[in-house]
């Protein structure tokens, strides 16, 4: 039994699509672009150094917060609870597990994975090759509701990148110092937050479930901040995702010695 744009009563057109346009441009460069994403930060992660310039005080994030006692020295600011894990287990495994869990269920990174990986479809207009469509009823997509507790953990990861942000004020030779690294840094911490700021989930925890406005002014006023970042949450989505990779390639060439930050002052 046929399904979707071949059901019976639907009209029989022999072309995929009518559309004129370039329609595969737009899902075939985000899927370039998430695919880079994955392998590079999978690559990361697994190599288990570079993560930490012990001079400057830069903490890629990553490799934050580092809570195996194989972190380097100096780079666990709350202490080391996890023991030292095999080889073929990276440093990061908490980190890596809720900041990709926080985006692998986001929304609009549904909707881009959707296009581009799954043609589901590719985009408006195009037929996707798929007969029927379960969405996140079934395993393993049904793992995707569980997004707004990845946002609590993001929300936690950000206060921690804040502090990895704060330490990264520090002077070569003690007290306080600004290189082009905490520019970076802090440069990365503002997309970060505006992109967890304009989250659907955040939207729906603090203004979600209420009768009435009135009796909640100030719920009320963090709602209309989210609702105006909210339409921007694919743009920060997105930029977000080249700040994470700009400021952990500066931050691991720093410490590989590859490069010298460039300091503004001490």
């Amino acid at each position: 039994m046929s399904a979707g744009v071949d059901s019976p009563g639907r009209a029989a057109i022999g072309q995929k699509t009518l559309r004129q346009d370039r329609w595969w441009l737009a899902p075939l460069k985000i899927g370039v672009i998430l695919a880079f994403f994955i392998v590079y930060a999978t690559v990361r992660i697994f190599m288990n150094k570079y993560y930490w310039a012990e001079a400057e005080h830069y903490l890629t994030p990553l490799y934050s917060p580092c809570l195996s006692q194989e972190c380097v020295p100096g780079s666990s600011h709350f202490g080391t609870p996890l023991p030292a894990f095999p080889v073929f287990v990276p440093v990061p495994l908490i980190t890596f597990a809720i900041l990709a869990g926080f985006r692998g269920t986001c929304y609009y990174y549904r909707k881009a994975g959707y296009r581009s990986f799954f043609l589901a479809p590719a985009a408006c207009a195009v037929p996707e090759p798929h007969k029927k469509y379960t969405g996140e009823s079934r395993f393993p997509l049904i793992g995707l509701n569980g997004h707004r507790y990845f946002f609590y953990g993001a929300l936690l990861f950000g206060l921690i990148n804040v502090y990895d942000g704060v330490l990264a004020f520090h002077g070569i030779d003690g007290g306080i110092g600004m290189g082009l690294g905490t520019l970076i840094i802090w440069i990365n911490l503002v997309m970060l937050w505006l992109y967890t700021l304009s989250c659907h989930a955040c939207r729906h925890i603090v203004g979600g479930r209420l009768k009435n406005f009135s009796k909640h002014p100030w719920r009320y006023r963090y709602w209309t901040f989210v609702s105006k970042l909210n339409p921007r949450h694919g743009t920060y989505a997105m930029i977000s995702l080249f700040t994470v990779i700009f400021t952990d390639a500066y931050i691991m060439s720093v410490s590989a010695g590859w490069i010298s930050d460039l300091r503004f002052f001490n």
